[in-house]
């Protein structure tokens, strides 16, 4: 016994070595093989049939039925454990990893796309493997059976033997795209997508059981077979149409999946996830057409009727006659009616445009694709377009678009909005357009797509993983989309110096480019203002792209490049003022010693241009100064010493008058000539226009905005006559009451002037009104004459009213015999 004991144990440990860890399979019992059905047909003997399953064997068709009908795995196939993976991450992904259903044949299309890919590379090598007939014909087919609720994916790619069903669809990991790159290193031009096992789980987001039909080259047609209930089932081929080579997928669509048995929603998720897929998709699409049938028995023999009755009526006409009744009966013997037909349709005839050179692509190619893209039918083209391919670290290719007019709301959820125009598409399968990592928010009005080949996903594909290489692609398009943008202004003839024009005037779409910059500004000016206040790193770039008005753009727009060119010998800053309209800003009395001296200030209308200018500091080594706030130079003045000392005893004394209006200090002014003074405020404070725009905030705190506010400074002008008036009075008696009332009017109404906003208008009103009557030479304490009573007046009015009218007392009388 002991001689037989080692040996036996030996052997035991043999057999449970040999046993595998995963999907162990099942032998079929005898009662099992009883089922089977009676000498089916074999695959090889069937190859000559029409792939795609339109063969009219009667035996086949109901065979076929018979197993799609039932939803219960074959009887004669071997089963198979899913890996323990395998099962929770269906259970996780039916369950909650993915929360939008549609990308179900996002997935079964780009894995189709994977296989035709193979099959058209080993074809390069090998022509043979392709065979003849319609399984050389490379292509996607979806096909829908309504009331049974099945939806069929098929390709004519390059099909699973049994072993890859087991390995790519019953393990994760296993991919049989990434062993294929991994053979293939040394390709040229693969572009597969993805992990086929981890997609294609997402069947069961719609499906409650699902068949898989393949067949490759190197091995008989088999069927793949679960319910999602943590096992499968492997079987040879014998009820199915011979597929002649490659994949197709069968779901028996869920109860509450019902829409996706609707061919719209089938066009829809095809031209929204996979309307660039390199190979075409088709759908067995019905269509209703017109058809002329013979009419009913009892039509046809009451028309007879009526024809021989109309022959005996009508026996002297001629034979003509007689032929063309004969022509009418015939006509009425057929009518015209709706018959539904069926046929392969183009899903995806829109072509990859950036897949190409962009040497060749032409102008109305790239305004056709926009239209797609954008889904815009109006007869505008884009302004602008960039395509180009980025190398390196990174690849990607991408097409750019300007559209020629913004959206109503780009605006107005302009930080609440994650839509982006921008698409993202991995091998030409869309990912994404919800998301702002590609872009900027100031860019997110540009339209077009980014396809990436090296970019990677996360393990549902509906978001980016958080990937150094996002960076590198979001620096390469703001680039790229910033000398778009700065392209149209350099080929626009507007822009153009008076120099460069001539060189410009010699191109032939001079007319057609005219005017393109001002119309892009005009629709996304703003756009390019927020950038400047978002994007630190281009912000010079940004304030390239800049357009003004000012005082010597003649009501065209300007560029600070413009700007610079046009500045006087000597000066130092750029010159601005911020304001709610050019018209009242030209009047402005900021204005008046700078145009005399020939300075250019520009005009800043925006609201956002006050924020702008907190961030835009300095442009070519220029300064920005706001011609209302205080630190303004105009060059050296010879007599500005002497003018300060001549009135310090006048701006002393109105300093003191205007202790209680929160004035800092009052000042001799440089930039007065008209107006005998001004208010402005400190260099970084708020100026008045900021101020304005702030108080009329919905949810401002009055409280919280005094720390912001600019201290005031009057500044009069030495030169104008109330200002020297004031000093000699003031020299003579400084205690005036009327000479202290027109000092603080005169305060209000600078300070109105300036743009502030007052704080006491009746007091402001009061001293008008009492101006007015000095000017008139009324008493100060005369007041307007009181009301009289008029009450009493009104009674009597009434009474000889109804005396007048006496038709109003017959009234009364009837009323009260009533």
């Amino acid at each position: 016994m002991k001689k037989w004991t080692v040996p036996s144990v030996l052997f035991l440990l043999c057999l449970l070595f040999l046993l595998p860890d995963q999907g162990r399979k099942l032998n079929v019992n005898a009662e099992a093989e009883s089922e089977e059905l009676v000498d089916p047909p074999k695959i090889e003997d069937k190859l000559g049939a029409v792939p795609h399953g339109l063969s009219t064997d009667s035996d086949v068709a109901q065979r076929e039925a018979e197993s799609i009908s039932r939803k219960n795995l074959r009887s004669n196939a071997q089963k198979f454990e899913f890996q323990a993976e395998v099962s929770r991450l269906m259970d996780i992904l039916i369950n909650s990893l993915y929360s939008n259903k549609d990308i179900f044949l996002r997935e079964l299309i780009s894995n189709a796309s994977d296989a035709l890919d193979k099959i058209r590379f080993l074809s390069l090598t090998d022509k043979e493997i392709l065979g003849e007939g319609d399984d050389a014909t490379l292509e996607i087919q979806i096909k829908l059976d309504k009331e049974k609720k099945i939806l069929s994916i098929r390709d004519r790619g390059i099909g699973m033997t049994k072993e890859d069903l087991i390995k790519n669809l019953g393990t994760i990991a296993k991919s049989g795209t990434s062993a294929f790159v991994e053979k293939m290193q040394t390709s040229g031009d693969l572009n597969l997508i993805g992990q086929f096992g981890v997609g294609f789980y997402s069947v069961y987001l719609v499906a409650d059981y699902v068949e898989v039909i393949s067949k490759h080259n190197d091995d008989k047609q088999h069927v793949w077979e679960s319910k999602a209930d943590g096992a499968f089932a492997i079987s040879e081929d014998t009820w199915n149409e011979p597929l002649g080579r490659g994949t197709e997928i069968r779901l028996h669509l869920r109860d509450e999946a019902g829409e996706y048995a609707e061919e719209a929603k089938l066009k829809e998720l095809v031209k929204k996830y996979s309307e660039f897929i390199n190979f075409p998709i088709r759908l067995w699409a019905s269509k209703e057409v017109d058809v002329e049938v013979p009419s009913d028995e009892d039509d046809s023999s009451e028309e007879e009727e009526k024809t021989e009755e109309t022959s005996t009526e009508e026996e002297g006409e001629d034979d003509d006659s007689e032929k063309g009744e004969d022509e009418d009966e015939k006509k009425s013997k057929t009518k015209t009616v709706k018959e539904t037909t069926y046929e392969w349709e183009l899903l995806n005839d829109v072509k990859a445009i950036w897949l190409r050179s962009p040497k060749e692509v032409t102008d109305e190619e790239y305004a056709k694709f926009y239209k797609s893209l954008a889904k815009d039918f109006s007869d505008e083209k884009p302004l602008a377009w960039s395509h180009f391919n980025a190398e390196g670290d990174v690849e990607f290719k991408s097409v750019l678009f300007v559209p020629p007019k913004a959206p109503q709301d780009l605006y107005e959820s302009y930080y609440n909005a994650n839509k982006s125009n921008l698409k993202l598409y991995v091998r030409r399968v869309f990912i994404s357009d919800e998301f702002d990592e590609l872009l900027p928010k100031y860019l997110s009005f540009l339209m077009g797509l980014v396809d990436s080949d090296t970019l990677p996903l996360n393990v549902s594909r509906e978001m980016l993983q958080q990937h150094s290489s996002l960076k590198t692609i979001k620096k390469k398009l703001i680039r790229k989309a910033l000398d778009m943008i700065r392209k149209i202004a350099d080929e626009d003839p507007d822009e153009s110096n008076d120099k460069e024009k001539k060189d410009v005037e010699e191109s032939d779409d001079n007319d057609e480019k005219k005017g393109q910059y001002t119309k892009f500004w005009n629709e996304f000016g703003k756009s390019i203002k927020l950038g400047i206040i978002e994007d630190a790193a281009n912000r010079n770039r940004l304030a390239k792209l800049l357009r003004f008005e000012s005082t010597k753009s003649d009501g065209k727009l300007a560029s600070l490049d413009q700007y610079i060119k046009r500045m006087k010998s000597g000066q130092k800053d750029i010159f601005y003022i911020t304001g709610t309209t050019k018209e009242q800003l030209e009047k402005s009395p900021f204005l008046e010693r700078l145009i005399k001296k020939n300075y250019e200030v520009i005009f800043f209308t925006d609201p956002v241009d006050e924020y702008l200018m907190q961030y835009l500091m300095d442009y070519e080594d220029k300064k920005f100064q706001n011609v209302s706030k205080e630190g303004l130079k105009l060059g050296k003045d010879s007599k500005g010493k002497e003018l300060k000392e001549s009135f310090k005893d006048l701006t002393k004394w109105w300093k003191g008058i205007l202790a209680s209006e929160n004035v800092d200090d009052v000042k001799i002014s440089n930039r007065l000539s008209d107006s005998p003074c001004v208010v402005v405020t400190s260099k970084y404070g708020w100026s008045s226009n900021m101020e304005r725009i702030m108080q009329s905030q919905t949810l401002s705190d009055a409280s919280k905005q005094a720390y912001m506010r600019g201290k005031r400074v009057l500044e009069i002008n030495p030169r104008h006559p109330i200002i020297k008036e004031l000093q000699e009075r003031v020299v003579k008696d400084p205690e005036d009451t009327t000479v202290k009332q027109t000092a603080e009017l005169m305060y209000q109404t600078a300070l109105m002037e300036s743009g502030f906003v007052l704080s006491d208008p009746k007091d402001f009103a009061s001293r008008i009104y009492g101006q007015v009557k000095s000017s008139l030479n009324i008493s100060p304490d005369a007041a307007a004459e009181e009301e009289e009573d008029v009450e009493v007046e009104a009674e009597a009015e009434s009474k000889t009213s109804e005396e007048a009218d006496p038709s109003k007392e017959e009234d009364l009388d009837v009323k009260d015999e009533l």
